[in-house]
Order: structure tokens, then sequence, then C-alpha cells
């Protein structure tokens, strides 16, 4: 039986992305959906941005893929993890933009340079531009693992791949990192 009290606590207590996403499908709740979006856009835009390495690209596409995880919601796993689910959505969306441009723009000047604007961050402009000669495919990876802390396992399910594909262009991103890196560092 509910009493008063807790009652009010569990109005006082900040509701779970389960919660939230039940409201927004049972009623379609615009208070959940910003509640959700204000705790989840700010990763997703990270990740965007450490795949794309642009401001206002990730700035679309974070949009973006907040919209289309909003709009399949009635096909979100509750059981599994709402983040994980997004930073997916935003990840694939961000390799398909890289994908489609590129013909158009070489990628390593997509990337903020020494003295332009980087987010407040504070990315290393020198880790940035190491990222930028990447593969969109192995910085997708290198991102997904060292800056949001999924498994190898985690990132194939997102992205698809065999879990041997993500070891693969992991380990071959980080090879080529150190050595960028390390030519950056013996230049200075």
């Amino acid at each position: 039986m509910e009493t008063a009290a807790s009652g009010l606590l569990m109005m006082m207590t900040e509701p779970n992305d389960v919660d939230l996403i039940r409201a927004i499908r049972t009623d379609g709740s615009l208070e959940a959906t910003s509640q959700l979006y204000r705790r989840h856009w700010p990763s997703a835009w990270r990740a965007a941005f450490a795949v794309t390495g642009r401001r206002a690209m990730a700035d679309d596409l974070a949009q973006e893929a907040f919209l289309d995880a909003l709009r399949s919601l009635d096909r979100f796993d509750s059981d599994r993890s709402f983040p994980a689910w997004l930073h997916r959505i935003t990840v694939n969306r961000a390799l398909n933009a890289l994908r489609d441009e590129r013909r158009l723009v070489e990628l390593g000047e997509a990337y903020p340079r020494q003295g332009e604007w980087v987010d407040e961050m504070a990315f290393d402009p020198d880790l940035m531009n190491a990222l930028a000669d990447l593969s969109p495919e192995r910085r997708a990876v290198v991102v997904l693992h060292h800056w949001f802390g999924y498994s190898t396992a985690e990132i194939a399910e997102m992205l698809e791949t065999p879990v041997g594909t993500v070891y693969s262009r992991l380990g071959r991103a980080l090879d080529q990192l150190r050595s960028s890196l390390e030519v950056l560092d013996a230049n200075t």
C-alpha cells in the first residue's frame, strides 16, 4: 500500500529512462520527452562530434538521431540501455553522413585544427588531428570504446559488425594513433 510519504518520495525522485519511455509511448508525454532529451542529447552530440569532428554536423546528426529514436520507441527493448541504443543510432548516422560526403570533402580537413573552435569538452587538438586521419569505421570504434566505455561486444552489436572486426579496427586504429602521436612528439 502506498503511503503519502512514499508517493511524495516517488514524485521527488527523477524517473528512470524506462519510466520516461513508458510515458512517451502511452500518452506522448512532452515532459517525459523533454527529460529524456535533456538527459541524453549531450552524450549523443559528443558521439556525433567525435566521429565527424564538426560542430554543425554534430548538432544536426545528434538532433536527427534523437528524432529517429523517438519515432522508433515502439521498437525499443526496455530491457536494454537507452543510451547505448541512442549512441548506436547516432554513430551509424554519423558514419553514413561521412560516407555520403567522402567524395566531396577531404576528411582530415573536417576536424578543427590548432587555433580553431573546439568544444568545451577540451579535446586535445593533436589527438583530434590524429583521429581525423583514421577511417570513419576505425574512429567510431575508438570513440565508442575509449570515450564512452562500451565493450567490444557492445560495439559489435551497435554497429552490426562481427566482434573480430571490432577488435581488428580497434587494434589498427590504436596502432595508427600511436604512430601519429609519436611522430608529433618527435617533431616537438
